[in-house]
């Protein structure tokens, strides 16, 4: 068998959170795209179970939406025991929601940074820990977390100290749990994805100015394309990764490196 052959994912059984638009629904095309039967979860169950009926028609696989607010213990172990209970396992997480607010820190309020820290921290420790459960259970599985380059450095001009003290903390937490379970057949890797153009982003009329700041700064002049984030999650979900764990994969055009 060759390496193409090798990076398939037929027969995985994947769920993708935050995974109605954006990242999430690219990379969750790549999965479906590989072969891996998916569930698409999202706070919005309709825009879900379009992404999902989407994936399943295009790529001849099985996908189901499910509605799951990532900060609540008990929807994220219904969202995991659904999963289990459809495809009968759970191959790989790609604990991928996340939400930004740019308020300058003196001005933040507690309820302001506690939303940011409870979906983009919290959250991928709940899915996460849901996901190792299982996947401890079976002897086998692949995290896959979304971390940002703004775990290594401050984004300028726009103020987002939650932002970036949550996502260094989903770096911390991804070493700490591929260390706990290295041993036990359950890998954990991290993305830190750079500026992305999702269809969001580029239609909002509020970050119009900052693009045109951020593509000033960046060594390739331009934003990344969620597709641009596929292969390398494909990569970690797939078996031609099994020595790696543990790591940060920082997809930013050179962004971070000065």
């Amino acid at each position: 068998m060759g390496i193409i052959e090798k990076m398939r994912l037929d027969g995985k059984k994947i769920f993708v959170t935050g995974g109605a638009r954006g990242i999430g629904k690219s990379v969750a095309t790549a999965f479906a795209e590989a072969g891996a039967d998916l569930a698409i979860v999202d706070v919005d169950i309709a825009e879900a179970e379009k992404t999902a009926a989407e994936l399943a028609e295009n790529n001849h696989v099985q996908a189901i939406a499910i509605k799951a607010d990532v900060t609540k213990p008990e929807e994220v172990d219904a969202m995991v025991a659904k999963v289990v209970e459809t495809y009968g396992r759970l191959d790989v997480a790609f604990c991928n929601a996340g939400i930004c607010m740019n308020i300058p820190a003196e001005e933040m309020t507690f309820e302001q940074w506690k939303k940011v820290i409870d979906i983009n921290l919290t959250g991928v420790f709940l899915t996460a820990q849901a996901a190792g459960k299982v996947m401890l259970k079976q002897g086998s599985g692949s995290i896959i977390n979304t971390a940002s380059m703004s775990a290594h450095i401050v984004n300028v001009p726009q103020p987002q100290c939650s932002y970036n003290a949550s996502k260094a903390g989903v770096i911390q937490l991804t070493k700490s749990l591929a260390i706990e379970w290295a041993k036990r057949g359950v890998r954990v890797n991290c993305i830190s994805p750079g500026y992305i153009g999702t269809e969001l982003t580029l239609n909002s009329p509020s970050l119009k100015p900052l693009i045109e700041q951020w593509n000033a700064m960046a060594p390739m002049g331009r934003m990344g394309k969620p597709e641009e984030l596929q292969s390398v999650c494909v990569y970690l979900a797939g078996d031609t990764s099994t020595f790696t764990t543990g790591s940060d994969f920082v997809v930013d055009g050179a962004f971070t490196c000065f």
